[in-house]
């Protein structure tokens, strides 16, 4: 087998990795794309909630008021952090992308070199078969002009 030929399993491993590492990162940019979403839905809640005119009519529903607004402050905050670690997961998946294409683009480069030493050899040893038939047929047609010994 020659050695490009035996690069052929190493570059679909290769291309499988990078594949994987696509499709994660596709996925993990979905789940940060709905975490956005949901952040956003919240942020425009709160502050439609907190912009609202609402008449208290006693201090027990002002109470309850404030305390929902700051529940909806905390899941703000908690969706802003779930966003952020998402943010951190998409880039790592990216980075894991960019590594495992660069792997293969090593191995593919490596594979056409291979094929370019495979292809120079073969052209050297077809052109050594050509110079030996043509040496031997002027060794022939010399013979047979009887201007050489045999």
């Amino acid at each position: 087998m020659t050695p490009s030929r035996r690069m052929d399993p190493l570059l679909s491993r290769a291309q499988d990795r990078e594949d994987a590492a696509a499709r994660e990162l596709a996925r993990h940019q979905q789940v940060l794309a709905q975490h956005e979403s949901r952040l956003a839905e919240l942020r425009r809640y709160a502050e439609e909630y907190a912009s609202s005119q609402m008449a208290a009519t006693s201090p027990a529903q002002l109470a309850n008021r404030r305390a929902f607004v700051e529940r909806l402050q905390q899941a703000v905050e908690q969706q802003s952090l779930a966003v952020a670690d998402n943010r951190r997961t998409v880039e790592v998946e990216r980075s894991r992308l960019l590594l495992a294409s660069r792997d293969k683009q090593v191995l593919e480069k490596l594979a056409a070199s291979y094929r370019a030493q495979e292809r120079q050899v073969d052209e050297r040893r077809q052109q050594r078969e050509m110079d030996d038939l043509g040496a031997r047929r002027a060794r022939l047609a010399a013979l047979a002009a009887g201007e050489v010994d045999p």
